[in-house]
Formats: C-alpha cells, structure tokens, sequence
C-alpha cells in the first residue's frame, strides 16, 4: 500500500472485520491510503459499492471470507480490472479440484482477467490453459527495506529456524536441525514458532521461541550465522514458490540454508547466494566447513539481490506493469512510470 501510494494511486484496503484478527493486527491504522473495515457481505455492497466500480483496479485476495460471492461482485461491477491475488495457489488448485470453493470457483476465474500469484513457474500456465483466466502472472511476496536490513551485531546462534509447526515439514526439520544439534552439541541453535506438539524432544542445546513479533524478525535473524528455510509440501511440489521468509533473511544479510526445490535458482544463485541442504551431512559440512568470509559473503550477495528484485516498491512497480500489459496485450515497461488516473482499490484477507 505504501509504495503503491507513493507512485500515486490512491489506494483502499478494505478487510472482513473477523474478531481473530482484531487483536492480531500488526498495523491497525496505516499512514498511507485508506484501510476500512466492513462486518459482513452486504455492508461491503453498501458501504463500498461506488469505490468499487469507479477504481482503475480492484484486487479480491485469496482466502477473503465468502470469496466467490465478493468475486461475482466485484467483476459484476467494477468498470475497471479486476483481479484475483492468490497466497497459496497450489492450495487454491487442490481445493478446487475436489471441489472446495471457499474463496474462488472454476467459473470465477475467466471471469478476473488478471490472475495473480505467490506462484510462479508452469502453473501460471496451467491456471490458464485449464481454468481459463485471461493472464495469469507471478506477484511474488516482497520485503520493506526499511524493515529488513543488516545490523552489526554478534551471532547468538550457529543455526535457526522460524516457523510455525506443518506436519508436512517437520521431518525436513528433523533432519535439517534438530539431527545436526545433536551432533554437534557444543553449538547453540534456535527453533521459533507455534503449535510444537509436546511429544517432541527437542535437543538440550536447541532453544525454543514460541513467537518471535514481527518488529523483532530482523534481530532474530541477524543474531543466527545461518538461517534455515524449509518449504511446505504444497509449494516443495508446485516449486517457484518463493517465502518471504527468504526474502527477509536475506534482506537481513544473514546466509540462508534451503531445501531444494524447482526454480530456486530463478530467484537465487545456489552456492553464491544460498546454499541448499539435502541431508544433514550437508548441515554439519556448511556450519563447520564453510569460511566466515565466504558464508558473509553469500549473506551480502543475497541482500544485494533481493535489494534489486524484491522489495515492495519494486512488485508495486511490476503490477502497474501487468496492469499495462493487460490494457495493451504487451509487455509496456515504458509505461511503468504512468499514474493512473483515479483509484487503485485492493481487497485482501
């Protein structure tokens, strides 16, 4: 919102007010564009109707409350783009395929004709090939450099995760970290996230957060010499599925272990930028092998390329792109420095 409003749209967040998220809110009131809450389906209609059919660009995102129902209406009356912004679209296409429209149907998706994604890779095609959309586009998340940066400070742990527990990861973590903390005892290392079950024994030396806040993300990563990243099934088989977790390390400066998975070295260059992982031979070789001076220097060349790619004014800057391409059916990045004329609303979960 903030980058989109400093290329001069003028933006609306509007969120379904869910008690959960009341007392979750990490931005309650941003100091750029306009966030409102409704309660329900027909205070949106009511309240935000004319918003709506006047924006340049109205966006539903994935996982917004009767999602289908918002869509039909929006693309009913929007005279501008509309389009849909899916977080989780390997998940968005296994629901659909057993027929689970929670917030997007098979007839809904012709019907957006820009379709957004955190995925890229084949599935962009397929989303267009099977299901019908006009133009499905990679929209990776992105990271606020003024948020995310290096600090100067001692590493506190050899080696971190931050996650909350998924069953379809935690072999990778057991494999991943708790396998080598308990090779290599000496080490201090770090696991931070929710929803643990209380069966697991966790190794003496490996400490245990149970919520890191967002305003503390940067020290946390800052205080590990590496970071691990471990991909969700889903994404592990769709692969060009990018976490923001990814971008935020690296943003940090702090040198990221991976699993593999397809298209990684579309976003980052193994072996300079990030390292993978596919046992936990290949943990104990990074942490007691690697030189200091190369894992900073794989740390400072990740941040160089997630400073040149993924930041939040940069996706701002490519969906104007897409929007363009969209009006003109051809790539325009000459056009990217365009204002439109009226209003860009987005509709987010």
């Amino acid at each position: 919102m903030r980058e989109l409003s400093a290329r001069g749209h003028r933006v609306l967040f509007l969120e379904r007010d869910v008690p959960w998220y009341a007392s979750h809110r990490d931005l309650t009131n941003p100091p750029y564009g306009r966030t409102a809450l409704y309660p329900n389906l027909a205070a949106l209609k009511d309240r935000y109707a004319t918003a709506i059919r006047d924006a340049d660009l109205v966006i539903v995102g994935s996982y917004v409350p009767e999602g289908v129902a918002v869509g039909e209406w929006v693309t009913r009356t929007a005279r501008g783009i509309s389009a849909f912004y899916d977080i989780d679209t390997p998940v968005t296409l296994a629901k659909l395929d057993r027929g689970d429209y929670e917030y997007l149907s098979h007839a809904l998706i012709p019907r957006y004709p820009l379709y957004l994604s955190f995925t890229g890779g084949p599935i962009l095609e397929r989303i267009e090939r099977r299901y019908g959309s006009p133009m499905a586009r990679p929209l990776y998340c992105s990271f606020d450099p003024t948020v995310y940066y290096p600090m100067d400070n001692q590493p506190e742990w050899e080696f971190g995760f931050m996650g909350t527990f998924s069953a379809d990861r935690q072999s990778a973590l057991e494999q991943l970290l708790l396998e080598p903390a308990r090779r290599w005892k000496a080490a201090r290392m770090v696991v931070a996230g929710s929803l643990y079950p209380p069966d697991i024994e966790w190794p003496a030396n490996v400490e245990r957060i149970e919520h890191v806040p967002p305003a503390q993300h940067r020290a946390f990563y800052t205080a590990q010499r590496f970071t691990l990243n471990i991909t969700r099934a889903d994404m592990l088989r769709a692969g060009y599925s990018p976490s923001v977790r990814l971008f935020e390390a690296s943003a940090c400066g702090t040198p990221i272990i991976t699993d593999y998975w397809e298209g990684l070295a579309t976003v980052f260059q193994v072996d300079k930028e990030i390292l993978v992982a596919r046992s936990s031979a290949d943990i104990m070789s990074y942490l007691h092998e690697l030189p200091d001076g190369e894992r900073r220097a794989i740390g400072a060349r990740a941040h160089r390329r997630v400073m040149a790619e993924h930041t939040a004014a940069q996706r701002a800057a490519q969906l104007e792109g897409y929007v363009f391409e969209l009006l003109h059916r051809q790539p325009a990045p000459a056009l990217w420095n365009l204002r439109f004329e009226h209003r860009a609303v987005v509709r987010a979960p």
